[in-house]
C-alpha cells in the first residue's frame, strides 16, 4: 500500500485524512509519523513530499523522502518565508555562492543536470525569479562569471560554507540595499496617497462647480 503525503519536515501531524486510510490496516498511525518525521528531520520548517509504503502482511513501514522545490531550499538559506513579488525592482535576499552551491548538491539528483555546474546554473536561475542576489549581484550576472570560471575553485571542491566575514559582510550589504528599497516604498506610497488625493480634490471642485451636492 503506497500513500503521498506533503508535510512539514520533522513535524507530521496524524491528520483525518491518513487516520482515513490506515484506520482499516491496522497500522499504528502514530508510528508511521514519527518515521516519517524522523525520515524529514533535516527540512524542518519546509513542506517535504513523501510516499509512505506499507506492507499490510508484515506491517513493516518504508518512508522515500523526494527533496522540497529549489525555490523552498533557497528561501531556507535566507532565512525568509517568501521571495519579492516584484524581483525586477525589489530584492529578497543576498546569498553567497557556497549557499546556492549547497542548494544544487542538495537538488543535483533531481535536476536535469549532469554534473554540479550545471546544477548551479539552473538554481542561480530560480535565484533571479525570486529576487534573490547572489554575492551582491544579479543572477544574470553571476551566470557569465560561472561560464567564464570565476567560481571553479568553489564548484570543483563542493564549498557549501560561508565563512562568517563573509556571511555578515552580505548580510550588512544587504540591509543597506533594503533600507534603500523600504525608503522608496514609502515615496511611492506618499506620491500615490498624493495624487489620489488631488483627484479627490479635483472631483469635488468640478461637483461645486455643476452645484452637486454631496
Amino acid at each position: 500500500m503506497q500513500i503521498k503525503l506533503l508535510v512539514e519536515g520533522g513535524n507530521a501531524q496524524p491528520g483525518p485524512a491518513i487516520s482515513q486510510k490506515l484506520g482499516p490496516t491496522g497500522v499504528n498511525v502514530n508510528q508511521v509519523m514519527q518515521k516519517v518525521n524522523e525520515a524529514t528531520k533535516n527540512f524542518k520548517g519546509l513542506k517535504v513530499p513523501v510516499e509512505v509504503e506499507l506492507d499490510l502482511g508484515t506491517k513493516e513501514i518504508e518512508v522515500k523522502v523526494f527533496s522540497p522545490p529549489v525555490s523552498e531550499l533557497l528561501k531556507r538559506e535566507a532565512g525568509i518565508e517568501k521571495g519579492s513579488g516584484a524581483q525586477l525592482k525589489l530584492k529578497a535576499a543576498n546569498l553567497s555562492i557556497e549557499q546556492v552551491i549547497s542548494v544544487s548538491k542538495t537538488k543535483l539528483p533531481n535536476l536535469l543536470a549532469n554534473n554540479l555546474r550545471a546544477a548551479l546554473k539552473s538554481v542561480v536561475g530560480t535565484c533571479g525569479t525570486l529576487g534573490f542576489l547572489i554575492e551582491g549581484k544579479l543572477p544574470t550576472d553571476v551566470q557569465l562569471e560561472i561560464n567564464e570560471g570565476k567560481y571553479d575553485k568553489e564548484i570543483s571542491e563542493e564549498i557549501t560554507e560561508t565563512p562568517e566575514e563573509k556571511k555578515q559582510q552580505l548580510q550588512d550589504s544587504f540591509k543597506k540595499l533594503d533600507d534603500a528599497q523600504q525608503k522608496m516604498i514609502k515615496q511611492e506610497e506618499a506620491q500615490k496617497a498624493e495624487k489620489e488625493k488631488k483627484e479627490i480634490k479635483k472631483e469635488d471642485n468640478k461637483a461645486e462647480k455643476l452645484g452637486v451636492k454631496k
